[in-house]
């Protein structure tokens, strides 16, 4: 079908049948890749023209030669450019092909080049083939939009490309070479530590919130203290000090999975929670211990001996006590426990849970009990049976101190009191995988934990006598050799926590000091905070002593008084009834619309005036009254004297000498 041609300057309609079946040169093509188009810049090449372009020239020429003749001059200029649509399109349509095969050539080129010396010779000529493919194209990619600026030349294309291949594989074989499988050891925080002082007496327990901006440590003292590494400056000191439960020891703390609640498990029977500064939000309530049935009380009846805070769940925390029982509580409702779990020993009697914790997804509820054994139960399901059980996982008789769950959850440490530290396998829940013996532990309190990637397993170590100082141990988790150890203080290492975020290990120890280890380069935030900072001084207030001056013959408006002691100012202020807060005096006769003390009242009223016989004057002498009646009772004894009068012997008063009745002469002073 013939297509119109379009020409500017002079209209043109051709209708020759052979411009749809036109063919286009490579040379003379444009490589624009866009229908916008307009073809190649310069001048012409005759060589590139075809038949229908010399038929269009010719009829240009006679076009010209005419405006010639009729206006008298050569010409308007540059002659209008021709368009072709389907030349276009068709220009279009194999620039995108080019342009496909040559991505598609690089690519294998790049595989060929990692692939090695060893080329096969049809993949050679194949780039070969594509590459002179590429050079004869080059000329169609002059107009390209997205080149900018003259091309860059060959040589210097080569040149720069076999730079970068030589340097990366000089870079690859360095990273070959220097590329060593890193060690567990190498990321252990160690290069640094900071020691807070919290007493003199045993830190038994530690919580870190979960972004690492607080720290809350408990100590057998009753005292609980927080540390804010953001506020603190290098002089370390805690910004509030607490005693939650006077009398009772502190046993365990730990931060909820938010951070804006601290759990205080104390030697009381009662769990609290507390918030970040301090202030009690919730107390658990106490259970009735004259009921035997644990299940029917709302609340623990004896001491408690561990608790945690659930891992997803930001209001359930999880507590275990002397009165054989594990309960689950509820922020809003402390009046109530929400579940209860009864340990049972093997011979079904009850048995005291001396630690508990949640797995990391927090669907299995783990505790250790008196008796040696591990029992879990399932948090999705009724508390009635056991959803794990293993008897005998520790020495009978002894406390377990801590069950830690891996991060990945298929693995549990587990350290106790029978100076032992075993590592077990959820899947095959028989058996220890390892065991390590002869790690001393003096508290109950002392726990274990996994490195947040679960390559090593860290525990502290009680003094023995004869020893020095107290160790961290570092055994790693596949083979559970010891890899590493840490000589923390001259006493003993009770609680361990490494924290994932900060990467910093925090240790309590015996001696009222707790240690943060960290790296410079590996750790971030936490303690590095509160070095750094000096301590600033606190600016003393300028006070001008004002000297007495005695001036004796001063005018009294001018007179300064004499500096008192306290002594005299306070007897001074006592005589002022205003300062000194005087009563108001007893009144003898009604005035002011007051009355007397005697007529106050209706009773008094009545006992006044018709109670007694014989009034008493307000203003009569006591001693006279009374001795009114002393010959009356002479004369007529009624209540003691008849009872005296048959054994009571008769009085002899010694007489006068003188019948006057007058006193003896005095001794005339010398």
């Amino acid at each position: 079908m013939s297509q119109p041609k379009i020409s500017f300057g002079a209209i043109k309609f051709s209708s020759s049948a052979g411009a749809a079946e036109k063919k286009n040169d490579t040379g003379s093509s444009s490589s624009s890749g866009s229908f916008g188009s307009f073809g190649s810049f310069g001048k012409k090449h005759k060589h590139n023209r075809g038949p229908i372009a010399i038929e269009s020239e010719a009829t240009e020429d006679e076009e010209l030669k005419n405006v010639e003749s009729t206006m008298g001059f050569s010409g308007f200029g540059k002659s209008a450019k021709h368009f072709d649509i389907n030349e276009m399109v068709q220009t279009a349509r194999k620039t995108a092909q080019e342009r496909t095969a040559s991505t598609s050539v690089d690519s294998s080129i790049k595989e060929l080049s990692l692939a090695g010396p060893s080329k096969p010779s049809g993949s050679a000529s194949l780039a070969k083939k594509e590459a002179d493919k590429g050079d004869a194209g080059d000329d169609d990619d002059e107009d390209d939009d997205d080149l900018i600026g003259p091309p860059i030349p060959k040589p210097v294309q080569e040149e720069t490309s076999s730079t970068k291949s030589s340097k990366k594989d000089e870079a690859g074989d360095d990273d070959l070479s220097d590329d060593e499988p890193e060690k567990p050891t190498d990321k252990i925080p160690q290069s640094h530590e900071v020691a807070l002082t919290h007493g003199c007496k045993a830190v038994v327990a530690v919580g870190v919130d979960p972004s690492g901006a607080r720290l809350a440590s408990g100590s057998v003292d009753y005292e609980v203290r927080f540390w804010d590494f953001a506020g603190m400056d290098s002089s370390l000191q805690s910004f509030r000090t607490l005693t939650p439960c006077e009398g009772h020891p502190i046993k365990a703390l730990q931060y909820s999975s938010t951070g804006d609640s601290l759990l205080v498990i104390t030697g009381t029977a009662q769990a609290k929670v507390m918030d970040r500064d301090g202030f009690e939000t919730a107390e658990c309530v106490k259970g009735d211990q004259y009921i035997s049935d644990m299940s029917r009380t709302k609340g623990h009846t004896a001491a408690l001996n561990s608790g945690c805070w659930h891992p997803k769940v930001r209001n359930e925390f999880l507590t275990c006590a002397q009165d054989s029982t594990c309960r689950l509580w509820e922020i809003e409702k402390p009046k109530q426990h929400k579940a209860i779990m009864k340990p049972r020993s093997a011979n079904g009697l009850k048995t005291v849970p001396t630690t508990c914790t949640y797995s990391r997804d927090g669907n299995l509820i783990a505790c250790a009990c008196q008796d040696g054994s591990i029992q879990m139960w399932d948090h999705r399901k009724a508390f009635v049976n056991t959803a794990k059980l293993l008897r005998d996982a520790h020495q009978k008789g002894t406390d377990t101190s801590c069950i830690a769950f891996s991060y990945l959850g298929q693995s549990i440490a587990t350290r106790g009191c029978d100076n032992t530290l075993k590592l077990w396998d959820l899947r095959q829940f028989r058996k220890p995988l390892h065991v390590v013996e002869n790690l001393f532990s003096r508290y109950d309190s002392t726990d274990c934990m996994f490195s947040p990637d679960d390559a090593l397993v860290l525990t502290g170590e009680s003094v023995m006598k004869g020893e020095s100082n107290g160790r961290l141990l570092f055994y790693d988790a596949k083979t559970f050799e010891k890899s590493h150890e840490i000589d923390v203080t001259d006493s003993h290492v009770i609680r361990t926590v490494w924290h994932p975020k900060l990467n910093q290990i925090f240790v309590s120890c015996g001696n009222g000091i707790v240690k943060i280890y960290y790296d410079q380069n590996k750790s971030m935030r936490g303690a590095k905070l509160c070095v750094i900072k000096t301590r600033r001084k606190m600016k003393q207030m300028e006070a001008m002593v004002t000297q007495h001056i005695l001036t004796p013959h001063a005018l009294p408006l001018f007179r300064q008084d004499r500096a008192k002691t306290t002594r005299k100012v306070l007897e001074k202020a006592r005589q002022d009834p205003v300062k000194s807060h005087r009563p108001d005096l007893p009144i003898k006769s009604g005035q002011g619309g007051r009355v007397a003390s005697s007529g106050s009242t209706l009773s008094s009223y009545v006992i006044r005036n018709m109670g007694l016989s014989k009034r008493v004057e307000d203003d009569q002498d006591p001693r006279e009254a009374i001795l009114k009646y002393a010959k009356e009772a002479a004369d007529n004894p009624y209540w003691i004297s008849p009872a005296y009068s048959k054994t009571q012997p008769k009085t002899i008063f010694q007489k006068p000498e003188n019948d006057d009745d007058e006193p003896s002469a005095k001794k005339p002073k010398v």
